[in-house]
């Protein structure tokens, strides 16, 4: 190869190789896009590859983060449910006035159940229970109020004191009227009932224990005042309201007779319908029978049911809003056959569940199960009681004005 030849072969090389780097320069400069033409290249003037990639990852985050928001699901449950017994109040006129006496304990039932729950945005909206069985059965309580009008109608039971209305009268050691007497009682003299038995008593007078004929003793009313009230002594206004205060323990009776709950319970300027007037002696049998503050009783009563005027109150005679949760309150409240039955239930739950410490013994040989005891105040209870801080403070008014009606 000659010198021209060679010179001309190393100039065209050396200008492929220039035409091909700055082919390469020209493609690195514009992002690897193939050039179109000038209207497609005008679309693309301000592009930015990793901007446009941020934009399109934070639209999909948003997206992703508003549908965990509106997540709506179901959730099967295998529960076992207490079936609350109820208690059922039968009239007896062969039983003093204002006295009550349980024939029947109550014992709570069981119900296996499999429920759906559904949930939006983490909140139960819904419940369906999909089966359930009765493992259980739950047994009503039964419980007889005295309707008699004087003791002279009265049949005593165990426990009653009986008055000797005969002179020097014996208490034998056996049902004879020739037994051996044991000891001699006089007129106005006080024992115990222990026992009857065809025409005769087993009675207790002071250690001693014997038999005496029916006709020599009457009932013992310990009601000086004859208000109809055969359970208890009468306590005046001063003595009642003596201990009166926001940190007043609600797991103590209130002390009011039969008569005073009446009374104060009649007439209340909200109770136009007289739901809380006609059912004030059920707020104090439930006093008598669970250790519950009567007028605590019926002052969440009248403040969840408005005097008994609310939606729930009058379609199902539910007078505490008892099992009405928010989500769907009017259909998920517990129905009673009668207002004493509603009273009477809330009364066992205080009981069972908020006013007393675990294993307290509180009724028919039950145990308080304390699931949501604070303490036996009335602040101690709204903590898991009612969801409004103030409920506390409205129950604490409603029961001052109760007791100041005394």
């Amino acid at each position: 190869m000659n010198k021209g030849l060679a010179k001309k072969v190393i100039i065209s090389s050396i200008i492929v190789l220039a035409i091909l780097i700055t082919v390469i320069i020209v493609i690195n400069l514009t992002g690897n896009k193939p050039v179109e033409s000038n209207e497609t290249n005008n679309q693309y003037s301000d592009y930015t590859p990793v901007r446009q990639s941020t934009v399109k990852l934070d639209s999909i985050e948003k997206i992703i983060a508003d549908n965990e928001k509106t997540t709506k699901y179901e959730e099967m449950v295998e529960s076992n449910i207490d079936i609350e017994f109820k208690t059922q109040y039968r009239k007896n006129d062969s039983l003093a006035k204002g006295k009550i006496q349980i024939l029947q304990e109550g014992q709570d039932g069981t119900q296996h159940s499999i429920i759906k729950n559904t949930y939006q945005n983490n909140q139960l909206i819904g419940q369906e229970i999909v089966t359930s069985e009765i493992v259980k059965a739950s047994t009503d309580k039964i419980v007889e109020i005295g309707t008699a009008e004087n003791s002279n109608t009265y049949v005593p039971i165990v426990g009653d004191d009986l008055e000797i209305v005969t002179a020097n009268t014996g208490i034998k050691a056996d049902k004879k009227l020739d037994a051996q007497i044991l000891t001699t009682v006089s007129t106005g003299d006080i024992v115990k009932l222990v026992l009857a038995q065809d025409n005769w008593y087993q009675v207790q007078s002071n250690e001693i224990i014997g038999w005496i004929e029916k006709t020599s003793v009457i009932y013992h009313n310990p009601n000086k005042n004859g208000d109809g009230d055969e359970n208890m002594i009468i306590y005046s206004k001063e003595q009642l309201t003596q201990g009166l205060g926001f940190s007043m323990l609600m797991n103590k009776p209130s002390g009011l007779s039969l008569a005073q709950f009446k009374k104060v319970l009649t007439g209340l300027s909200g109770d136009k319908n007289k739901v809380i007037e006609d059912n004030a002696e059920f707020f104090y049998y439930a006093e008598t029978q669970y250790n519950v503050n009567g007028l605590f009783l019926a002052s969440i009563a009248i403040h969840e049911s408005g005097y008994g005027t609310s939606e729930i109150s009058l379609k199902k005679k539910n007078l505490f809003g008892y099992r009405a949760y928010d989500r769907d309150p009017g259909g998920s409240a517990s129905t009673f056959a009668t207002y004493a039955e509603g009273i009477d239930l809330v009364a066992r739950v205080l009981a069972k569940y908020y006013l007393n410490p675990k294993g307290t013994l509180i009724y028919g040989g039950e145990e308080a199960e304390a699931t949501y005891y604070h303490g036996s105040t009335i602040s101690a209870v709204n903590t898991s009681y009612a969801t409004d801080k103030n409920w506390g403070n409205a129950i604490y008014k409603y029961i001052i004005s109760l007791y100041n009606r005394l």
